[in-house]
């Protein structure tokens, strides 16, 4: 039962973020200080998280192999499976994404700069910068068309080099 408390916990919180991010950013396109926000396609999270979603898969079909010896009722595997292929569909809804000069927004969440380091953009389906502190353990992927990737890619190089305030008049003036 705590298992599933806490498998409902991050669930609800997970769909509630992700509801909340859109009034966290309710507009889209580029701001006047340089930043910029865009919005993901369902396809695009599909690439994004499949990784997670493969191990969610594992995680539903681990259960149904421990249950009988456990002694775990079959109910409660169903609904630790419900839970999961509902966080799975969170994971391919469409996200609204943002960055600034101080922070990126993703997933409903706001990471500073600071906290974060990447390796650079060569084009493709997904950014990945990595939290510091966590090694490889812990990717941030952002999502989007490959026109979004490249212009926060483009911003993202200015903030990691310090040379937003080089970057943010250009990008108001091509505006």
């Amino acid at each position: 039962m705590i298992v599933i408390a806490l498998t409902a916990s991050i669930v609800i919180f997970d769909g509630w973020k992700l509801k909340r991010s859109n009034q966290d950013i309710p507009n889209l396109g580029q701001f006047p200080t340089g930043g910029m926000a865009w919005q993901s396609q369902m396809s695009q999270e599909l690439v994004r998280n499949i990784t997670m979603l493969g191990a969610i898969i594992v995680m539903m079909a681990a259960p149904w192999f421990l249950a009988e010896r456990s002694g775990t009722s079959t109910q409660w595997v169903i609904l630790f499976d419900v839970l999961l292929a509902i966080h799975g569909c969170w994971l391919v809804l469409p996200k609204r994404y943002a960055l600034t000069k101080d922070a990126l927004w993703v997933d409903g969440f706001s990471v500073d700069w600071e906290r974060l380091w990447w390796s650079g953009y060569t084009g493709g389906s997904s950014i990945t910068l990595q939290r510091k502190g966590w090694w490889r353990l812990a990717p941030l992927p952002l999502g989007g068309s490959e026109e979004d990737l490249a212009a926060a890619a483009l911003r993202i190089d200015a903030i990691m080099v310090d040379e937003w305030e080089t970057l943010a008049p250009l990008l108001n003036e091509e505006a």
